[in-house]
Protein backbone atom coordinates (compact mmCIF):
# COMPACT_ATOMS: atom_id res chain seq x y z
CA UNK A 1 0.00 0.00 0.00
CA UNK A 2 1.34 3.41 -0.96
CA UNK A 3 1.60 6.10 1.68
CA UNK A 4 -0.87 8.24 -0.26
CA UNK A 5 -3.43 5.42 -0.07
CA UNK A 6 -2.80 5.18 3.64
CA UNK A 7 -3.48 8.91 4.07
CA UNK A 8 -6.76 8.59 2.16
CA UNK A 9 -7.82 5.54 4.15
CA UNK A 10 -7.13 7.27 7.47
CA UNK A 11 -8.92 10.40 6.26
CA UNK A 12 -12.10 8.31 5.86
CA UNK A 13 -11.62 6.27 9.04
CA UNK A 14 -10.78 9.24 11.25
CA UNK A 15 -14.12 10.97 10.66
CA UNK A 16 -16.48 10.77 13.62
CA UNK A 17 -20.25 10.77 13.19
CA UNK A 18 -21.41 13.11 15.97
CA UNK A 19 -24.92 11.67 15.88
CA UNK A 20 -23.77 8.09 16.51
CA UNK A 21 -21.07 8.35 19.19
CA UNK A 22 -21.89 4.89 20.56
CA UNK A 23 -21.33 3.29 17.17
CA UNK A 24 -18.12 5.25 16.77
CA UNK A 25 -16.88 3.86 20.09
CA UNK A 26 -17.61 0.34 18.90
CA UNK A 27 -15.53 0.92 15.74
CA UNK A 28 -12.34 1.60 17.72
CA UNK A 29 -11.27 -2.06 18.14
CA UNK A 30 -11.86 -2.77 14.42
CA UNK A 31 -9.86 0.28 13.41
CA UNK A 32 -7.10 -0.68 15.83
CA UNK A 33 -6.96 -4.17 14.33
CA UNK A 34 -6.91 -2.80 10.79
CA UNK A 35 -4.06 -0.36 11.37
CA UNK A 36 -2.07 -2.67 13.63
CA UNK A 37 -2.22 -5.34 10.93
CA UNK A 38 -0.90 -2.83 8.40
CA UNK A 39 1.82 -1.78 10.84
CA UNK A 40 2.93 -5.38 11.35
CA UNK A 41 3.14 -5.98 7.60
CA UNK A 42 5.13 -2.80 7.05
CA UNK A 43 7.53 -3.62 9.90
CA UNK A 44 8.13 -7.06 8.38
CA UNK A 45 8.75 -5.46 4.98
CA UNK A 46 11.19 -3.03 6.57
CA UNK A 47 13.14 -5.84 8.26
CA UNK A 48 13.42 -7.71 4.97
CA UNK A 49 14.50 -4.58 3.13
CA UNK A 50 17.12 -3.81 5.78
CA UNK A 51 18.52 -7.33 5.40
CA UNK A 52 18.50 -6.97 1.63
CA UNK A 53 20.40 -3.70 2.06
CA UNK A 54 23.09 -5.43 4.12
CA UNK A 55 23.51 -8.08 1.41
CA UNK A 56 23.57 -5.42 -1.31
CA UNK A 57 26.23 -3.42 0.53
CA UNK A 58 28.38 -6.54 0.93
CA UNK A 59 27.96 -7.41 -2.75
CA UNK A 60 28.81 -3.85 -3.77
CA UNK A 61 31.81 -3.79 -1.43
CA UNK A 62 33.17 -6.96 -3.00
CA UNK A 63 32.37 -5.67 -6.47
CA UNK A 64 34.12 -2.33 -5.97
CA UNK A 65 37.17 -3.83 -4.23
CA UNK A 66 37.61 -7.07 -6.19
CA UNK A 67 35.96 -6.44 -9.55
CA UNK A 68 33.54 -8.48 -11.60
CA UNK A 69 32.42 -11.98 -10.67
CA UNK A 70 30.02 -14.28 -12.51
CA UNK A 71 27.12 -12.93 -10.40
CA UNK A 72 27.91 -9.28 -11.04
CA UNK A 73 28.23 -9.90 -14.77
CA UNK A 74 24.63 -11.20 -14.69
CA UNK A 75 23.54 -8.07 -12.78
CA UNK A 76 25.26 -5.85 -15.35
CA UNK A 77 26.98 -3.68 -12.74
CA UNK A 78 29.52 -1.29 -14.18
CA UNK A 79 32.81 -0.46 -12.53
CA UNK A 80 33.93 3.17 -12.58
CA UNK A 81 36.21 4.11 -15.51
CA UNK A 82 39.34 3.55 -13.43
CA UNK A 83 38.35 -0.01 -12.51
CA UNK A 84 38.63 -1.44 -9.00
CA UNK A 85 38.28 1.16 -6.23
CA UNK A 86 40.83 1.79 -3.49
CA UNK A 87 39.51 1.15 0.02
CA UNK A 88 40.03 4.78 1.04
CA UNK A 89 37.73 5.90 -1.82
CA UNK A 90 35.16 3.15 -1.30
CA UNK A 91 32.74 5.12 0.90
CA UNK A 92 32.26 7.78 -1.76
CA UNK A 93 31.30 5.17 -4.36
CA UNK A 94 29.14 3.16 -1.98
CA UNK A 95 27.14 6.23 -0.87
CA UNK A 96 26.55 7.33 -4.48
CA UNK A 97 25.80 3.87 -5.88
CA UNK A 98 22.40 3.92 -7.62
CA UNK A 99 21.27 0.55 -6.26
CA UNK A 100 22.15 1.51 -2.68
CA UNK A 101 20.53 4.94 -3.04
CA UNK A 102 17.34 3.38 -4.44
CA UNK A 103 17.13 0.87 -1.62
CA UNK A 104 17.81 3.62 0.95
CA UNK A 105 14.89 5.59 -0.46
CA UNK A 106 12.63 2.54 -0.25
CA UNK A 107 13.67 2.05 3.38
CA UNK A 108 12.99 5.72 4.11
CA UNK A 109 9.49 5.50 2.62
CA UNK A 110 8.74 2.40 4.68
CA UNK A 111 9.96 4.14 7.82
CA UNK A 112 7.63 7.06 7.09
CA UNK A 113 4.70 4.69 6.65
CA UNK A 114 5.54 2.99 9.93
CA UNK A 115 5.74 6.32 11.77
CA UNK A 116 2.37 7.33 10.31
CA UNK A 117 0.76 4.02 11.34
CA UNK A 118 2.16 4.40 14.86
CA UNK A 119 0.66 7.89 15.06
CA UNK A 120 -2.71 6.51 13.89
CA UNK A 121 -2.62 3.88 16.62
CA UNK A 122 -1.75 6.55 19.19
CA UNK A 123 -4.71 8.57 17.96
CA UNK A 124 -6.98 5.54 18.31
CA UNK A 125 -5.85 5.12 21.92
CA UNK A 126 -7.28 8.53 22.79
CA UNK A 127 -10.36 8.24 20.61
CA UNK A 128 -12.42 6.67 23.40
CA UNK A 129 -11.72 9.65 25.66
CA UNK A 130 -12.68 12.06 22.88
CA UNK A 131 -15.95 10.24 22.31
CA UNK A 132 -16.72 10.22 26.03
CA UNK A 133 -16.03 13.94 26.24
CA UNK A 134 -18.29 14.60 23.25
CA UNK A 135 -21.04 12.46 24.78
CA UNK A 136 -20.73 14.26 28.13
CA UNK A 137 -20.94 17.60 26.34
CA UNK A 138 -24.13 16.51 24.54
CA UNK A 139 -25.62 15.49 27.90
CA UNK A 140 -24.66 18.85 29.34
CA UNK A 141 -26.31 20.75 26.49
CA UNK A 142 -29.50 18.69 26.85
CA UNK A 143 -29.60 19.49 30.55
CA UNK A 144 -28.95 16.01 31.88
Amino acid sequence: MKIEDLFEEWKKDSEIDKTELGDEALKIPKLHHKYYSLLSKERASLKKLELDMKHLKLDKYEFYTMGHTEETKKKDWKLPPRGIILKQDLNIYMEADHDIVDMSLRIGILQEKIEFLVSILDSLKTRGYLLKTALDFQKFIMGA
